[in-house]
């Protein structure tokens, strides 16, 4: 059930209101001055690898902290679980938390873009958009670090990484196509925000009560 969660998590990210405005921009990076398919394509590999590679090491590094703090597995439930429907709260905007609302923005070489330099974009990417969708990443990595175990937890972030990803790929070859769906999706930001939250909530309520292990 929580693979399928973290997975879904991944995708919301894609679709948050601080990603899906700047999906067209990146697109346009990858595809450089040329309209390229192939090259969108790869760059766009790159750059989801990039985020990947980052997002399943922290995975990693939640899996190692859960094991060594595993005999406090009752606490470690409702604190993250208290956490989580703090989460949930400021996507329903009934609190504020600023560090979850800040928007970045990465400058790009767009004539340089290579699939390399795509992956350390996407590298720049993980770091620096952490904020943006703390909400989804944190509770993926909180999972991971309520069942300290290192394997659940690089699969976990790993299904993360695809949920955002698998959109993304998809995206950079039928951007034309999408922008429709993407209106769609900006116009009804203000009920996805809320079903994000309520879902953070109830999430949030099962990992206290221990129904979410």
């Amino acid at each position: 059930m929580e693979y399928f969660i973290v997975f879904l998590e991944g995708i919301v990210s894609f679709i948050s209101p601080c990603i899906l405005p700047m999906i067209p921009i990146y697109i346009s990076y990858f595809a450089g001055q040329k309209n390229d398919t192939k090259k969108t394509l790869l760059n766009s590999i790159g750059f989801v690898l990039g985020f990947t590679i980052i997002f399943t090491l922290l995975g990693l590094l939640s899996g190692t902290l859960g094991v060594i703090i595993r005999k406090y597995h009752n606490i470690i439930n409702i604190a993250f679980g208290i956490i989580i429907i703090l989460f949930g709260l400021n996507y329903m905007g009934l609190v504020k938390l600023n560090i979850l609302n800040k928007n970045r923005q990465i400058n790009a070489n767009i004539k340089k873009l290579t699939f390399f330099s795509s992956m350390i974009f996407g590298i720049a990417f993980a770091a620096s958009w952490t904020p943006c969708i703390g909400a989804f990443l944190g509770t993926a990595l909180l999972l991971v670090t309520s069942q300290g175990e290192i394997v659940h937890g690089l699969m976990m972030l790993l299904l993360f990484s695809l949920g955002l990803g698998i959109p993304f790929l998809i995206t950079s070859i039928l951007i034309e196509k999408l922008k429709g769906t993407f209106e769609f999706i900006k116009r009804n930001y203000s009920i996805i925000n809320k079903i994000c939250g309520v879902s953070l909530v109830l999430m949030g309520i099962l990992m206290m009560t221990g129904i979410l292990p």
